[in-house]
């Protein structure tokens, strides 16, 4: 079972960077794929003035977005072939404002069992500064996957 999900991160990967590219919240966010292994992904981020909110930092929201994508990227690194995941739990502290610059965002898998994945998201500020962490479950179930069979 290992074997089959680290042969496939290669095909995973490819698939990922298509999709991030042109669909779903990485594209609306301008999310960079850095690195990818399993359990473990790093995004970057350019911050927009679409990202800030009216005091002009990242909006909340915005980080919780990018925590929320970059876990359940790492999350899949873990899960069978044909798994989907959906976010069923989801807590961030925010620790220092993000007033530009560009982030970057490592998405870690503490666990993964039958049902669910649980993981953490940590984004720091370009000067390296931890600015929200995130812990983040989500449920699994077979069924689904972003690469073609």
């Amino acid at each position: 079972m290992a074997s089959e999900l680290f042969n496939d991160l290669k095909k995973y990967e490819a698939a990922l960077r298509r999709k991030t590219n042109g669909t779903g919240a990485t594209s609306l966010l301008g999310l960079s794929l850095e690195s990818l292994e399993k359990g473990h992904v790093v995004f970057s981020m350019r911050v927009k003035p679409r990202h800030k909110q009216v005091h002009g930092v990242v909006h909340g929201g915005v980080l919780a977005t990018v925590a929320d994508t970059v876990a359940a990227i790492a999350a899949y690194t873990t899960v069978l072939k044909g798994t989907e995941i959906a976010t069923v739990e989801m807590k961030i502290n925010f620790l220092e404002a993000v007033p530009g610059g560009r982030i970057k965002a490592e998405g870690r898998v503490l666990r993964t069992g039958r049902n669910f994945v649980v993981t953490e998201c940590e984004i720091y500020k370009e000067d390296g500064t931890l600015a929200a962490k995130a812990l983040l479950t989500f449920g699994a179930a077979r069924g689904h996957s972003i690469t073609r069979k």
